[in-house]
């Protein structure tokens, strides 16, 4: 059965590796995590912050030398930020005295916070930090109000801190709450908690305080934080902002739907820049980095204080061909409105189908492939009544343009819009549903070339970058449209003449765009939608040669096209074959794709890019025939020559035909690369021979196992058999497992490792964890019964590489057992015994 994970045992203090503070920080939050229902986080805004991000936010701060710090941390959960912030000035070792107090209501967490902040003082012990500590258990915003109330009354300044890190709570406020009146009392009003976390924080920074938060994105713009960024900014300078690819890798422990965002900021004069930096996740060592002006970011004119943030060169192209158009809808005459059909308040009036006095009733699912399709196979009804009480949530059957209002950044466009023909129906009204915005003018439809036009322009890929540069949440809302900025109705309606019977591609809208629009030369080195577009097609080329999911991102696009030296301008057929290393090869990324990445990260463009490109034998190393080092920065790599030759194929007749020969010849490629893989094979010692284990795998693993486990936990046992993913097993003392009472009919029923630690007189079973499960209740029982002929006790461990590995199988993992990660090699975790490596009778 599973177990209870409240019942686990953690280490004590004294057990705790100086040198694993944040390690054992992230296991507590993982444990923790698991307890906390997704109701409860939701309530109360919860989202405990992981290793990799505290670690990255604590890295932000920059006065880490003064000889007295005070911290802040509001809204402190288990203290995962605080004790990467203690961890970082441990290693500064120029700070006497470290003072933190965190703010925490939740009971649950508050015990878990206790017992990082011991471990933080331990830490600090170590390095003769005087440390002291505060845990305040009363609401953040409440105790903020009223110190900043007492100080204002005896005219003194509350300002305490020299530093601040928080995760804030999300969690929308009503404008009748308590809540919502303190923060007024402060100067603020804000519809989310987060916000006044923020501006709270601010006030309480001594001048030049450092302050980094972590929190959603949508602040940056919007009508319902203008009063907030108005405050937020005039009190601090923005410094740096982190963002990320992916919403899933920041908290993957939890459901966040919006895009989040690191700030580091300090009260003090703003600078005349600002550095913005990109990854796909918080551990992501692949950084793309962009300095950008002050006032590029927050424009010093604009009443919104709207914050842009440009994490690129081709960012800054697109706003500035955005700033080319400059009509307001209330320009055009047009407007946009949400649907006004909300199905569960309508649902008397909803059919499943068209028939007597309905009228056709469209929701986002007939949105398809930008066209309408209905009527749909779904259990969404596709017709309303058309009577007295639906009247007013119905609208004339005429041209309309239709968007959905939902999407994500991981979807191919942001804005999906799609024309309305009210020909395609006989009926005098229709229904949008309230998932859908709609396009009209005074109530009233558009007339089809306008809805042409409109509808091209919404789709192009000049609107959808700029769109994702200034949308951080999953809603395109109406106040999202009607802040963009369009094309004359000359314009529109010149786009709308070219769509005749069918709507045009995503490329042929494009050309639309550049030709009718921006007077673009298609050649332009400065074509923001020629860089996407080629970027695309690099990605739709590695997935077609057949490489995995984490090969197909903008790394290994760009990579792949420094190797062929093709700018963005350039025809696939002027592809060639230059000699280049790394740091050139991203230098061809900032010079012509207008991509700079971090320098330190061409380890990252080696490991996990141009070794898989050579493992596929699409490039090769040291053509040229001189001798270099393994790793050296001197290696140059070149593209295969028939690489070289299918790529210049790419977009003509001949592409299918030459990829599907091309995928067929690499065939005799895999004999030398199954060569060269024999040669990495991994090397263990056994008995005094020296044996190999197929690469990659368990067998990773199972090396650690043999080299770190055995010699710690099991001294002077005898090795009686070590599976290998590729030959079934290694080395297999049949013999001494008959002498113990045991015939084993199945290679697949073994663990991977058994041990006789002959001391003891114990059998001692593992499990390497990478793919299969652990030794859970049902395989416990089936190795208990598989054994049942030894007539010593056994003692069963799972193994795993990393805690955040273990992570998934935790409730899985049988009592009466232990547990081992590679990574923490010198501990073990048993699961309810009296003694760490305890053979339990049967």
């Amino acid at each position: 059965m599973a177990n209870d994970i409240s019942s686990l045992e953690l280490r004590s203090l004294a057990e705790i590796s100086t040198g694993n503070l944040l390690a054992e920080v992230d296991f507590r939050r993982t444990v923790a995590s698991l307890q906390l229902t997704q109701d409860k986080k939701a309530s109360m805004g919860q989202f405990l912050t992981p290793a990799s991000v505290a670690e990255l936010m604590a890295g932000m701060f920059d006065r880490l030398d003064l000889p007295e710090i005070s911290l802040l941390d509001a809204g402190a959960g288990i203290g995962s930020l605080l004790a990467a912030f203690v961890n970082k000035v441990c290693q500064q070792k120029q700070t006497l005295s470290l003072r933190i107090v965190a703010y925490e209501i939740d009971p649950f967490l508050i015990g878990y916070l206790r017992q990082t902040l011991k471990l933080c003082e331990r830490e600090c012990q170590r390095v003769n930090i005087s440390f002291n500590y505060e845990i305040r258990e009363i609401d953040f915003i409440k105790d903020t109000a009223k110190r900043l109330e007492v100080n204002l009354l005896n005219n003194t300044n509350q300002a305490e801190f020299t530093h601040a890190i928080l995760n804030p709570p999300y969690l929308k406020i009503n404008v009748h709450s308590q809540t919502r009146k303190w923060l007024r009392s402060i100067g603020l009003e804000t519809s989310n908690l987060y916000t006044g976390f923020m501006a709270a924080t601010a006030q309480l920074l001594k001048p030049k305080g450092e302050f980094v938060a972590i929190t959603p994105r949508s602040f940056c713009n919007g009508t319902y934080f203008r009063e907030f960024r108005k405050m937020f900014l005039q009190m601090m300078a923005l410094q740096q902002i982190h963002l990320f690819d992916s919403r899933q890798e920041t908290f993957t422990d939890d459901d966040v739907l919006q895009e989040t965002v690191i700030i580091k900021a300090t009260k003090e004069q703003k600078s005349s820049s600002v550095i913005i930096n990109t990854s796909s996740g918080a551990d992501d060592d692949w950084i793309l980095s962009h300095s950008v002006p002050y006032t590029a970011l927050v424009h010093p004119q604009d009443p919104e204080q709207f914050i842009h943030i440009l994490p690129d060169k081709i960012s800054e192209q697109v706003v500035a061909k955005m700033a080319l158009f400059s009509c307001t809808l209330e320009d055009l005459g047009l407007t946009v409105s949400t649907g006004r059909v909300v199905d569960f308040r309508a649902k008397e009036y909803l059919r499943k189908n068209l028939e007597k006095n309905t009228v056709p009733l469209i929701y986002p699912i007939n949105l398809s492939d930008l066209y309408i399709k209905y009527p749909r196979i779904t259990k969404k009804p596709q017709a309303i009544l058309h009577v007295e009480e639906t009247d007013k949530i119905l609208v004339p059957n005429e041209h309309y343009v239709l968007c959905k209002r939902f999407s994500s950044k991981e979807e191919k466009r942001r804005i999906v819009a799609v024309i309305y023909n009210a020909e395609i129906f006989d009926c005098d009204y229709v229904g949008f549903e309230n998932h859908l915005n709609y396009f009209h003018k005074d109530g009233r439809g558009l007339s089809h070339t306008l809805a042409c036009g409109l509808a091209v322009y919404l789709n192009s890929t000049l609107v959808d970058l700029f769109f994702r540069l200034f949308n951080g949440h999953t809603q395109v809302n109406a106040t999202d449209l009607r802040k963009l900025k369009y094309p004359t109705l000359e314009q529109l309606l010149s786009l709308g003449t070219e769509i005749k019977e069918r709507f045009p591609s995503g490329c042929e809208i494009d050309l639309l765009v550049q030709n009718k629009l921006l007077n673009m030369s298609n050649q332009s080195d400065k074509n923001p939608i020629k860089i996407k577009s080629r970027i695309d097609e690099a990605l739709q080329i590695l997935r077609q040669l057949g490489f995995p999911r984490r090969q197909l991102n903008e790394r290994s696009a760009l990579t792949l096209l420094a190797l062929f030296d093709l700018k963005p301008t350039d025809s696939w057929n002027l592809a060639t074959s230059p000699l280049m290393g790394i740091t050139p090869i991203m230098d061809f990324m900032s010079q012509h794709y207008g991509k700079t990445y971090k320098p330190n990260t061409r380890e990252t463009v080696r490991r996990q890019t141009v070794h898989q490109f050579l493992d596929a034998a699409l490039i090769v190393a040291n053509p040229d025939n001189l001798s270099r080092p393994i790793n050296s920065p001197k290696t140059v790599y070149q593209i295969e020559e028939s690489a070289l030759e299918l790529l210049r194929t790419y977009g003509t007749n001949e592409w299918e035909k030459s990829i599907s020969t091309y995928l067929a010849s690499i065939e005799t490629f895999k004999k030398q690369y199954a060569q060269e893989r024999e040669m990495s094979r991994i090397p263990i010692v056994i008995a005094g021979e020296i044996k190999t284990l197929s690469p990659g795998g368990q067998n990773i693993l199972i090396e650690k196992i043999i080299n770190d486990f055995a010699p710690r936990f099991t001294p002077g046992g005898k090795l009686i058999y070590v599976g290998d993913t590729d030959e079934k097993f290694t080395h297999f003392d049949e013999a001494a497992l008959t002498d113990l009472g045991v015939t084993i009919d199945s290679h697949g029923k073994m663990s991977d490792v058994i041990i006789h630690l002959t001391t003891n007189n114990w059998l001692v079973l593992i499990e390497a964890v990478t793919s299969h499960g652990p030794i859970n209740a049902k395989r416990k029982k089936d190795l208990e019964s598989l054994f049942k002929g030894v007539k010593i006790p056994l003692v069963m461990v799972t193994t795993f590489l990393s805690r955040k590995a273990m992570v998934e199988y935790l409730p899985e993992i049988a009592w009466e057992t232990d547990v081992w990660v590679a990574e923490d090699a010198t501990h073990l975790i048993h699961f309810n015994g009296e003694h760490l490596l305890q053979a339990y009778e049967i």
